[in-house]
């Protein structure tokens, strides 16, 4: 088959690789209808996290169910599911307490309870890296699925792939997101980063009961498509000093919840790159820092984002003064994913009007290339094997 393989940072090729087999009886082989490019691959296109040798990239992806093992009892040849970027086992302690991604059983070479860079990672992901169980990721024309009848969803076939692919990560993140920080009805919600999950998050903010909605982005197109398809108001901090713009909208004080969902590879200067070099860190906290800067004392800060390394002058002292709440990490998908497949079909979200371009996959190098530099008004990338 063909599939999208990283080499080394900034090199993803179309290759011809060897085709998935099932390994397990809880596996299935699904044919990808569907995948996309996620602002988290560009952490590993960039080298943020290390891999040292060939991955199949790609945790977004849909498609028609090839062939199961034989302990496969939800699915069989011929259905139609999207599958969550979480690989979890559905019985070991925190499967059953709503954490899949801290599956104990998916990533036996490298889990643990430190959460540090190159040991004791969470559980695992696809096409992720070996840190996070060494899984082929679907950028590929097959995929194999483990914990089969666990995590996968059948989805409608009176919806188009557009409609439902996103249902696998950035919807589920953008809602957890909003989620965590328990929205009364009637909050300020400051979120950082118009990408795919930034965008996902305004969504989700209207849906639970914001009653006000601010993008901060500093790419225009970005913002401009956040007016259009969420009708929330923008800040664009190369502009205007953001904070002080966010306070002067929410009477001085501040908003109620801010979300980080840019991350690490935020926009740095020299300086900062510099600093990162000297303090071994790998890409920046600034997003993270003007969150607890422009949300209000005891508001929630929820960081969605990702982030893999320590950060000196992490600002402790403001969160314990301004007495903030915060509450980051992957998405639990699977705690999710039900409701928010209903809220598709019954048309109270649209998800793919955020797609800006979609290319076949024997294009994924140029798809990359254009998704990190967001060129040509690049927001989300759909690749069709």
């Amino acid at each position: 088959m063909k599939a999208a393989v990283f080499h080394h940072p900034g090199k993803i090729s179309f290759d011809s690789v060897a085709d998935p087999i099932i390994e397990k009886e809880t596996d299935l082989i699904l044919k990808v209808t569907s995948t996309a490019i996620c602002g988290s691959d560009l952490h590993i296109y960039d080298g943020f996290f290390p891999q040292g040798k060939d991955l199949i990239m790609g945790h977004e992806f849909m498609g028609i169910v090839e062939e199961t093992g034989r302990g496969v009892t939800k699915f069989k040849a011929g259905d139609r599911i999207v599958v969550p970027f979480p690989i979890a086992c559905g019985q070991c302690y925190f499967c059953q307490h709503q954490l899949p991604t801290a599956c104990e059983h998916s990533n036996p070479e490298y889990y643990g309870p430190e959460g540090d860079m190159l040991k004791g990672k969470g559980g695992a992901l696809f096409g992720y890296t070996d840190l996070y169980g060494g899984y082929s990721g679907g950028q590929a024309e097959y995929v194999r699925v483990p914990y089969a009848d666990v995590s996968p969803r059948k989805v409608s076939d009176a919806l188009v792939d557009e409609q439902v692919l996103f249902l696998t990560d950035i919807f589920p993140t953008g809602w957890a997101a909003i989620d965590w920080a328990h929205l009364k009805g009637g909050e300020t919600v400051a979120i950082f980063g118009s990408g795919p999950v930034g965008l996902m998050a305004q969504k989700a903010a209207w849906l639970q009961g914001a009653g006000r909605v601010i993008a901060i982005d500093p790419l225009n197109y970005r913002l401009e498509k956040a007016r259009a398809v969420n009708n929330v108001e923008t800040i664009n901090p190369h502009e205007v000093n953001a904070v002080e713009v966010i306070r002067e909208l929410t009477g001085g004080r501040g908003a109620d919840v801010c979300v980080d969902a840019v991350g690490t590879e935020a926009e740095r200067s020299f300086f900062d790159k510099v600093k990162a070099v000297i303090n071994f860190e790998k890409g920046t906290m600034k997003v993270m820092e003007a969150c607890f800067e422009a949300v209000r004392r005891g508001g929630t800060v929820t960081v969605v984002g990702v982030y893999g390394s320590p950060y000196d002058n992490f600002p402790v002292h403001r969160i314990f003064d301004k007495g903030i709440k915060i509450q980051m990490g992957q998405a639990p998908v699977t705690n999710y994913i039900d409701h928010l497949i209903n809220l598709v079909d019954t048309g109270k979200v649209k998800l793919h009007d955020i797609v800006s371009h979609t290319l076949p996959l024997a294009e994924v190098s140029h798809a990359y290339d254009i998704f990190k530099h967001k060129e040509d008004d690049c927001v989300k990338v759909i690749l069709k094997p």
